[in-house]
Parts: C-alpha cells; structure tokens; sequence
C-alpha cells in the first residue's frame, strides 16, 4: 500500500470532519496530557465538562502538583479509573521535580512520568510537540486491522508488534499530532466496533476488510472472560456523630470514600456488624437494590440504611463522617445510590 497517499487521503477528511474537543488547537503540552489521559477509556462527551472543571482548578503541573489527592480525587469523581488522577497527581510533581515543571517532549522520558505508557507518551510527544510517533490505541488497532486485512488475533504478540510498527510507519513528518487524531476520529465515528461506515470512510478505497466484506469481523479478539459478580451489603449507618465510612486502601477505588460494605447479605447484617465491627443497629429501613458495573467486576449491592448509638466509637479503619461533610468527600459513582440513601436520612 501507498502510505502516503493514505496519510494524505486520511488527513483531508479530518481537515473536514474533525471532531471539536477543548483541547484541540491549543499549544499546551500539560492539557493535552490531561486531556489524553482523561480519555482512556472514557467517551469524549463524558470527558469534556471532567476536562473543562479540571483544567480550570489546575491550569497547569504547578498547581496540580500543590493540590492535596483529596481535592484532586474529589473533581475526578463519576469518571471512574480513579488511579488515572492520582497518576496524574503523582506525574505533576515529578514533573515539578525533575523537568523544571514542563513535560518532556521525548516519547522515552515521557514514559518516566507516572501513568504515562505508550499511548499516552505518544499523543502528547506527537500532538503537542510535533514528533513523528503513533499513538496506538484501541481505535487505531481495529482501524489498521480492517485497513491491512490482519486476520489474526490482536492479542498475539507478534501480531500486536507488526500493528504497531505499521501505525510508526504510516505516521507523516509533518502533522503527525493531526494524523493520530485523525486515526482516533475515524476509528470513533466511522471504522467502529461492529458494523463499519465504510460508505462514509475516507480509506474505503484502501481498505482490505472493506473489500472482502469482512470488516465487521476485524480485529479478531478472543472472547473476554466474564465479569465477577461480588455480592454485597452496603451500610449506610448513622449516628449523632454522623455516617460510617472508610476510606479505601485497596487498588480498586484506592483514595475513595464508601460506606461500610459487608460480605453478607442484608438479612444478616446485623449480625455481621455486631461481630466484626462491635456495632448494634438501633432500627433498619428498607433495604434498595443497586448495580455497578466495573471493566471487569460487577458490584450487586443491597443497601440498607440503619440507626447506630451514638455513644459507640467507629471501628478501626473507619470514620465518623458529619452529614453536611459528605458532600465534601471524593466518593465513586458507585456510592451514588448509597450516598443518596443517607441523605434521605436527613429529609
């Protein structure tokens, strides 16, 4: 194939149908690696008022890296994949520390910075620096896959290194920020998972899986393993000192803020709290269902709100929080129901 006339085919189209994101057209390194990183996993709709609130709280490393993890966690809260703030958080301040607080333009030293991997480095060494590098994602390995006609699973080492190299050699000289983005843009609204646009594709006359008509099979992944499914109670337990929470240790939710969740079921709760926690439960309410679901967990949570003495000191690991406090705290959208059960507590 003709690489450069697909380089050029490619970049016209975005010239025209480019999507407007905030962080276009700007010449700001820092943003672009907010931005960049913001989007793993995430949709852009989702991330643009995340981004706008963000960047307006900390326009740049210095004043991220100033920040407590608390007030970062807490303006990150509902996008999910918590640990991409506190990366975030961590990297602004060994971009304080060892690079004069501006990021590196090396795709190499980029990949020190805390929770910048390969994609990362290479759309900010390429979009904000100008660089000559790909930044591969999820959209450019089904884009490069259908384009190419790779009929092997994307999971097979090889197979992943002949992709990559293909997206280093198709990135142009000049524009290679503009031409990534193009590769995401095509990939997100027209080569999409599924059923392809091809009638709409600037590379349909390129496209190897377009002209056999197997493009909706492309790229070949093995099936995912099935979701875990944890089953829990969520108590919601107030007191004269406020409500019970904790906040997470753990890799999952690491820095948030949750309700006390116990590895039983409702009708046994009390139980369970008497003995590992030394709580009595003065009254119940109802108990509400919930679901969350996670990349790859499923949290089934049955939430049951409860009266506790107030004379009783909060278990170890825990804290009283005070209602008017709760609003404060960085809590994960999973705590949205729960959270909206003890505020009708107070109704």
């Amino acid at each position: 194939m003709d690489y450069k006339k697909i380089s050029l085919s490619l970049l016209e189209w975005y010239d025209q149908y480019a999507r407007k994101m905030p962080w276009r057209g700007i010449q700001d390194p820092y943003k672009t690696w907010v931005s960049e990183t913001m989007l793993q996993q995430t949709r852009v709709d989702t991330v643009i008022p995340y981004y706008l609130r963000f960047v307006s709280r900390f326009p740049s490393a210095a004043e991220l890296a100033k920040a407590d993890e608390a007030e970062v966690l807490k303006l990150w809260e509902g996008l999910g994949y918590y640990s991409r703030a506190r990366n975030l958080h961590r990297g602004a301040r060994q971009i304080m520390e060892q690079y004069q607080g501006v990021l590196p333009s090396d795709p190499v030293l980029l990949r020190k910075i805390s929770g910048i991997g390969p994609y990362t480095a290479g759309a900010v060494a390429s979009i904000a620096f100008g660089v000559p590098v790909p930044a591969v994602d999820g959209n450019v390995l089904r884009v490069y896959s259908r384009l190419f006609g790779i009929r092997e699973s994307i999971l097979i080492p090889a197979v992943r290194k002949n992709l990559e190299k293909i997206a280093a050699d198709m990135v142009p000289a000049d524009r290679p920020g503009d031409y990534n983005q193009a590769v995401m843009d095509l990939g997100a609204t027209v080569c999409v998972p599924g059923t392809p646009n091809c009638k709409r594709c600037p590379l349909s006359v390129f496209c190897d899986a377009g002209k056999r008509g197997d493009a909706s099979d492309l790229p070949v992944i093995p099936g995912k393993a099935p979701q875990k499914v944890v089953v829990m109670t969520v108590a919601v337990l107030r007191s004269d000192n406020g409500f019970l929470l904790r906040q997470r240790t753990e890799s999952l939710l690491k820095g948030m803020w949750c309700f006390p969740l116990l590895d039983c079921r409702p009708e046994n709760a009390p139980d369970y709290l008497k003995r590992k926690m030394q709580l009595e439960l003065l009254s119940a309410g109802a108990v509400i269902h919930a679901r969350h679901v996670f990349t790859h967990l499923i949290w089934e949570m049955d939430i049951l709100p409860a009266e506790v003495p107030s004379d009783v000191p909060a278990p170890a690991d825990y804290q009283w929080i005070p209602a008017d406090a709760l609003d404060s705290l960085p809590m994960p959208a999973a705590m949205n129901i729960p959270l909206e059960t003890a505020r009708n507590f107070l109704r």
